[in-house]
C-alpha cells in the first residue's frame, strides 16, 4: 500500500450509495453554482448593517478565491457591504512555522533516502497562528459593519469560530486535493513559495492533513457546520445546510454502503482490475493499485433523487463514527475505521511486487507517533501461470539483507528465490502478514489486501529488482529501516505454521458453507470465506460492530438489513461493501447465474494496543 502521490483522474460513477429521498428533503440541497452563491447571497445579506463576522473554510486544495467571488458577484449591487480577510495574513512568518513542524519532516537520508516518512504533527491550526495579529483583525471586524468574511484553510479554528456568525465549509475529496497539488493549485500552510512536489507532498501527509482533518472533526463534532459545500468541481457546487447534512449522514449509516475506489497506475501495474470494472485504457492503462477503501483516501458518493454528492469518506465517517463502528471500535481505535482494504494487481504484469516489510507497533509510535503496527493480508483473488505469493524467509535473512544493501550501490541482480520464501498462489487462499514479516505479491494475480490502523503508510522495500519507477527514477530502498523491523526467524516452516491457515468449516447449509481463512494471534482482525450456491442466501450477524464483505467470486449479491430490507446494496465482482453495526442482523443474497464467493472482514476481540508491537 502507497501513499496516494499519483491518483489517476477517474471518478468511478457505478460506486454509489442510492438513498431515498422520502427521509431526505433534496429540494433543500442546492446543485450548481447560481444556485448555491445566491442562497448564501441571501442569507449573508440578512441583517448585513449590523455586522456580521463569517468564516470560509475547507479542506486542503479547496479554491476560496474562486468561491469567495462568486458570493462577491452574487452580492453585486446590494445595500450589503462584503469585506474580505484572507487567513493567511494573521499567520506566523513562514520560518517559525517550518521551525514548529521541522521534528515531523527529518531529514535523514541514510534510512530514507527520497524523504518519504514521517511523524504525524499532534498539534492543531491554532499553532501557526499569530495571536496579536488575529486580535488585531478581530478588533478591526468588530468596528466595521457589513458582512466580514475571514476565507482560507483554518479560518474556522478554536479562535475564531466562537466568534462567528455563520460558518461555511468547502470539503473536497481527498484524490482531488491531491490531483491539485500535483497541478500545482496547493501550498503547505504557511508557505509562501512552492516546493518540490515529493517535499510538498510529504509536508502535506504529516503535516497538513493533520491539522485539517483534526479541524473538521471539531466543526462536525461541534455541530458548526452552518453550511456545508462539495467544492471537487469548481463550476458544479453543490451546498447543504446543517439538517441536510446530517439527514444523509443519518441515513447512509443505516444502511450497507460502498466508498468510491481511486485507481493508481505503477511499474508493476496489471490488467486485471482494468478489464474486470471495463476503465477506459486511455486513463488507466496499468493498474497497480485500487485504494477501494482506503479510509483517509477514498470518497463516499450519494444518489438522492438524481442529485450525485462525493463526499470525503472521512467526513462521514467523522459524523457517524460511532453508528458505524460500533461502540467498542469507536474507543478503541479513537473514532478511526481501523481496516483498510486495496486490490494488488500484477495479472499479465512486468513483475513481482517489491520484497518489503512494515513496522511494528512499537516502532511505528515511537517513530512516527502512529496508534499501532501496520499489519497486513493478502487474499488471492485471481492468478495466472505461475503466480507466487513470497512470504517469510528460506534462506539466510541476514546475509540476503546485505547483499541487497550493496545492490543498492552497485546495481547486482540478486537471486532473491534462494532466499525468499513463496507459496503457491490459489484464489481462496489468505496470508495473514504480520509486520515484521518479509513478503511480496508475486506477478500475475490479483490480490485483496487488508491493511490494520496506521494513518500513514510505512513501506520499506528491501529489493526492488533494479527497477525504475513511472518516471524513470530508481525506487528508493529502506534496508536500513527494514533490518530493524525484520523477524528474520519467520522462515518457510514458521509461516505455514502461523501465517496460512487451513480454513476452518464454521456453518454450512444447503445455501452456503462459511470457513475461518485468517487468524494470527498478532493481529487483531480475522478474516472468513462464505461459499455461496446459486441463488443462495447467507445471514449474518454483526454483534454490534461493522462488518466488511468483499465480492471475491461471482457476479453480484444483495446485502441488505434483515429487519430492513429496503436497506440494502446491490455488490458486483469486486466491490467492497461495509455493512455498520447499526444493522444487526444482515442477509446476503447470490445473483445471477453463478455462485458467489464473500470475503468476510470482523474484528477480533481485545485492545489493539495489546496486539503486534
Amino acid at each position: 500500500m502507497s501513499f496516494m502521490f499519483n491518483p489517476l483522474p477517474y471518478d468511478d460513477m457505478r460506486a454509489v450509495n442510492r438513498l431515498s429521498d422520502e427521509k431526505i428533503a433534496a429540494e433543500k440541497i442546492l446543485a450548481g453554482n447560481e444556485a448555491v452563491f445566491s442562497a448564501l447571497a441571501e442569507t449573508l445579506g440578512r441583517n448585513s448593517d449590523e455586522g456580521k463576522l463569517v468564516v470560509l473554510d475547507g479542506y486542503l486544495g479547496a479554491d476560496f478565491n474562486h468561491f469567495a467571488a462568486g458570493l462577491q458577484k452574487a452580492l453585486a449591487g446590494a445595500d450589503s457591504q462584503l469585506n474580505f480577510f484572507d487567513i493567511r495574513d494573521v499567520l506566523k512568518p513562514e520560518a517559525e512555522i517550518e521551525k514548529l513542524v521541522e521534528h515531523c519532516l527529518p531529514l535523514n537520508y541514510e534510512d530514507d533516502p527520497v524523504l518519504l516518512f514521517g511523524k504525524l504533527y499532534e498539534g492543531a491550526f491554532t499553532d501557526f497562528i499569530e495571536r496579536s495579529k488575529l486580535a488585531s483583525l478581530l478588533k478591526r471586524i468588530q468596528a466595521m459593519g457589513g458582512v466580514n468574511v475571514i476565507f482560507g484553510l483554518g479560518s474556522a479554528n478554536a479562535l475564531i469560530r466562537e466568534a462567528a456568525d455563520l460558518v461555511i465549509y468547502i470539503d473536497i475529496t481527498p484524490k482531488e486535493a491531491v490531483l491539485r497539488v500535483a497541478g500545482g493549485e496547493y501550498r503547505n500552510i504557511g508557505a509562501q513559495a512552492d516546493h518540490p512536489f515529493e517535499a510538498m507532498m510529504r509536508r502535506f501527509y504529516y503535516v497538513d492533513i493533520q491539522v485539517a482533518m483534526k479541524l473538521r472533526r471539531e466543526l462536525i463534532e461541534e455541530n458548526k457546520l452552518d453550511f456545508y459545500v462539495i467544492g471537487n468541481k469548481r463550476d458544479q457546487l453543490a451546498c447543504l445546510g446543517n439538517e441536510e447534512l446530517n439527514s444523509i449522514f443519518d441515513e447512509l449509516a443505516r444502511r450497507p454502503f460502498r466508498a468510491k475506489p481511486v485507481y493508481l497506475e505503477g511499474v508493476w501495474g496489471g490488467e486485471f482490475i482494468r478489464k474486470a470494472r471495463n476503465l477506459p485504457v486511455d486513463i488507466a492503462p496499468k493498474i497497480a493499485w485500487v485504494f477501494e477503501l482506503i479510509p483517509l483516501e477514498v470518497s463516499i458518493a450519494v444518489d438522492i433523487d438524481g442529485k450525485y454528492l462525493d463526499f470525503p469518506f472521512y467526513t462521514f465517517v467523522n459524523a457517524r463514527g460511532r453508528t458505524i463502528l460500533g461502540d467498542r471500535p469507536y474507543e478503541d481505535y479513537n473514532g478511526y475505521y481501523p481496516i483498510r482494504f486495496n486490490y494488488d494487481d500484477t495479472w499479465h504484469s512486468n513483475g513481482n511486487m517489491s520484497i518489503q516489510v512494515h513496522p511494528g507497533r512499537d516502532f511505528a509510535k515511537e517513530n512516527y507517533r502512529e496508534l499501532g503496527s501496520q499489519d497486513e493480508a493478502y487474499y488471492i483473488v485471481a492468478t495466472g501461470h505461475d503466480a507466487r505469493t513470497y512470504c517469510g524467509f528460506k534462506g539466510d535473512g541476514r546475509e540476503f539483507l546485505e547483499l541487497c544493501k550493496a545492490a543498492e550501490k552497485n546495481g547486482d541482480s540478486i537471486d532473491y528465490q534462494k532466499y525468499i520464501s513463496s507459496e503457491q498462489s490459489i484464489p481462496g487462499k489468505q496470508f495473514m502478514i504480520p509486520a515484521g514479516t518479509v513478503h511480496a505479491s508475486g506477478r500475475n494475480q490479483l490480490v485483496l489486501e487488508l491493511g490494520s490502523l496506521t494513518v500513514g503508510s510505512y513501506t520499506y522495500k528491501i529489493y526492488d529488482y533494479n527497477r525504475k519507477d513511472i518516471n524513470g527514477k530508481l525506487r528508493p530502498i529502506h534496508t536500513n529501516k527494514a533490518e530493524k523491523v525484520l523477524g528474520f526467524e519467520r522462515d518457510t516452516q514458521w509461516v505455514r505454521e502461523n501465517l496460512i491457515l487451513k480454513p476452518e468449516k464454521i456453518k454450512e447449509t444447503a445455501e452456503f458453507a462459511e470457513y475461518v481463512i485468517g487468524r494470527n494471534d498478532r493481529m487483531y482482525y480475522q478474516t472468513h470465506r462464505i461459499n455461496l450456491e446459486t441463488g443462495g442466501k447467507y445471514e449474518g450477524a454483526t454483534d454490534g460492530e461493522f462488518t466488511v464483505l468483499s465480492v471475491v467470486d461471482g457476479e453480484e449479491v444483495v446485502i441488505r438489513s434483515k429487519a430492513n430490507p429496503e436497506l440494502q446494496y446491490r455488490a458486483r465482482f469486486l466491490d467492497v461493501i461495509t455493512v455498520p453495526a447499526s444493522i444487526t442482523e444482515y442477509v446476503v443474497e447470490a445473483k445471477g447465474y453463478q455462485p458467489v464467493v464473500i470475503h468476510k472482514t470482523i474484528l477480533r476481540k481485545g485492545d489493539v494496543n495489546e496486539k503486534n508491537s
